[in-house]
């Protein structure tokens, strides 16, 4: 289809969503400013932005989340005043949230009843399906769980889950109604959200982010629903920051960069480099620069591993795999398959139930030092033959003073035979330390559990090393260095190294994280994602980052959501699903199909 004719087809279309100069603030964040967007019936618009852009808070307007400071919405021409998400119902608009909005222990066909009163539900029915519903008598006042339970076990259910089964059959859907959200699949979820909406008759349906935690698969899915909607007449507009995914599914591009509107461009007219340019405000390398695995030696083995949940049923099961020196494996899997609970069993923080975690210090031919090893422990390491001379030599401390022994091992010559293994089940993060295993850990939750909100980014970087001081005196000036260095590196927007962590951005907090996790100089790095809410050029600033210390020889473990991500820079990938390994691939001889398909454990 020609530039032209899209145009003219949109010109014939019906205009049934404006936004008119939509501004809002929170405090003195500016989220949006005079932006203005228009969207056409029958269209699927892609509102595309960085982290932080305004695309959520300005649909969250749209869906009577958020009123717009200044500016006006129309619908049909009409200008309309959308206070609550009631009133964005009343105009046929629905939003699914990133983050689900349902119960576990009900149906799929008792959520999307639920907040519905009777007048309303049978109102959906008799207009959509002329079903009559049955009459329940007025419920007297109490307990607001018992007052929906009434209401859902009272109500005539069959008649609202043959509606969602029409729903599924018009639009490609598969659901079953009466199952429970606890036993749905991810997608599952995010399937009963959007027909949780169509079900209250909406024809502008708002979706944030929807293919985050999609596989490749379920993507297809989802876009063949959403074009059999567009047929429909429906009107969708994605939330989205994923390139790919926008030049797939989408009519016209709506860009949005730092709250403010920088265009609005057809999909034919444009390119993945000019809507970069368009997000970014300039020209940015899309490129990740994978450098051959260096070395082939361990430095960790994970064998059989198993890790229980609170309530003692297995989250991770049998899980084996090495890791080799200077290079980066990968972990895909769809969200809460093993990710967070694997990297945290490596790292101590999580109790294993069984198998093991081996270290490998890479140590032979290597000088000994006092830095991890006592006098004591040299010794008997050195009656157990585990040493030799700098000339080749058995080493024997039989009848030579602690004296000399301490110069011989400061002056480099006594050398390792071999590399050491250690044993890491059992030890928590602090003993794992003591051990001198470089292990560095940039865990999912980076205020709860990588950084200190309420430290400043100095005192973040003493954690790391307060325990190396002499006595009870600590040693300020080497976490100011490291604390100046990553804010001047990883360009930290803060005005000095002062400000406490928990107000700076999310994108910021993680490169504070990142940051100072490299500069511990680990053998072994293992970060979980390590991009998230973070900008292009942050985000390969990290990947370069990464590449760097894979080329220092550093065995790095990279769990990642984005697959082309994991593919452009992983050189193996393991897949875990329902907390188990499906496999383990080359990421040079892999594409997102198959990656995918073990995702789902096919």
């Amino acid at each position: 289809m020609s530039p032209s004719l899209l145009v003219l087809l949109n010109m014939k279309k019906n205009l049934v969503l404006q936004l008119k100069n939509i501004s809002k603030s929170f405090g003195k964040v500016q989220a949006n400013s005079n932006v203005s967007l228009d969207l056409y019936e029958g269209e699927i618009l892609s509102l595309l932005g960085e982290n932080g852009s305004g695309k959520t808070s300005l649909m969250n307007i749209v869906a009577g989340i958020y009123f717009p400071d200044s500016g006006s919405v129309e619908i049909k021409g009409e200008p309309v005043k959308i206070t609550s998400p009631k009133d964005a119902f009343k105009y046929k608009i629905g939003m699914v949230h990133q983050h689900f909005k349902l119960v576990d222990i009900f149906t799929a066909t008792e959520n999307v009843v639920v907040g519905l009163d009777k007048k309303t539900r049978a109102s959906i029915l008799e207009d959509s399906e002329n079903v009559k519903v049955q009459e329940t008598k007025e419920q007297p006042k109490e307990n607001i769980l018992k007052r929906v339970f009434n209401f859902i076990t009272k109500s005539n259910l069959k008649d609202s889950a043959d509606r969602i089964k029409n729903i599924c059959n018009k639009y490609g859907f598969v659901l079953d109604p009466n199952k429970r959200v606890c036993d749905m699949s991810v997608s599952e979820k995010q399937t009963l959200e959007i027909i949780k909406t169509l079900y209250r008759g909406v024809d502008i349906l708002i979706l944030d982010e929807p293919t985050a935690v999609l596989t490749p698969q379920e993507i297809d899915k989802l876009f063949a629903v959403l074009r059999k909607m567009k047929e429909a007449g429906k009107s969708i507009i994605i939330i989205t920051h994923k390139l790919n995914e926008v030049m797939d599914i989408s009519d016209r591009i709506t860009v949005l960069r730092k709250g403010e509107l920088i265009g609005t461009v057809n999909k034919v007219d444009t390119s993945i480099e000019q809507l970069t340019e368009m997000m970014v405000g300039q020209k940015t390398e899309l490129n990740i620069e994978r450098s051959e695995p260096k070395g082939k030696e361990k430095l960790l083995e994970v064998k059989n591993l198993s890790v229980k949940n609170a309530f003692g049923h297995d989250v991770l099961e049998d899980i084996s795999f090495e890791l080799k020196e200077g290079e980066i494996l990968g972990i895909a899997g769809i969200s809460g398959n093993g990710q967070k609970e694997l990297l945290e069993a490596i790292a101590g923080v999580q109790p294993i139930a069984n198998g093991e975690v081996i270290y490998h210090r890479l140590k032979k031919n290597k000088p000994v030092s006092f830095y991890h090893k006592s006098l004591n422990q040299i010794k008997t390491l050195a009656s157990e033959g585990a040493f030799h001379t700098s000339k080749g030599e058995k080493v024997n401390f039989e009848g030579i003073t602690n004296f000399e022994i301490r110069n011989r091992v400061n002056n480099g010559e006594i050398l390792f035979n071999d590399n050491e293994t250690m044993l890491l089940k059992g030890k928590n993060p602090r003993e794992i330390r003591e051990l001198g295993i470089h292990l560095a850990f940039v865990p999912e939750d980076r205020l709860g559990m990588g950084l200190v909100g309420n430290m400043n980014i100095n005192e973040n970087m003493m954690l790391r090393s307060y325990r190396k001081g002499n006595g009870p005196f600590l040693n300020f000036k080497k976490p100011r260095d490291t604390a100046e260095k990553i804010i001047n590196e990883l360009e930290v927007a803060t005005t000095s190294a002062n400000v406490q962590v928990k107000k700076l951005s999310g994108g910021n907090v993680q490169k504070v994280l990142v940051g100072r996790e490299i500069a511990y100089a680990p053998s072994v790095f293992m970060v979980a994602y390590p991009v998230r809410g973070l900008d292009i050029n942050s985000s390969y600033t990290i990947y370069n980052l990464l590449n760097k210390q894979k080329q220092n020889g550093v065995g790095i473990i990279y769990v990642g959501e984005d697959l082309d991500v994991l593919l452009a820079l992983a050189d193996r990938i393991l897949v875990l699903c329902n907390g188990k390994v499906s496999g383990v691939v080359d990421a040079r001889k892999v594409d997102k199909r198959e990656l995918g398909a073990l995702m789902l454990g096919k």
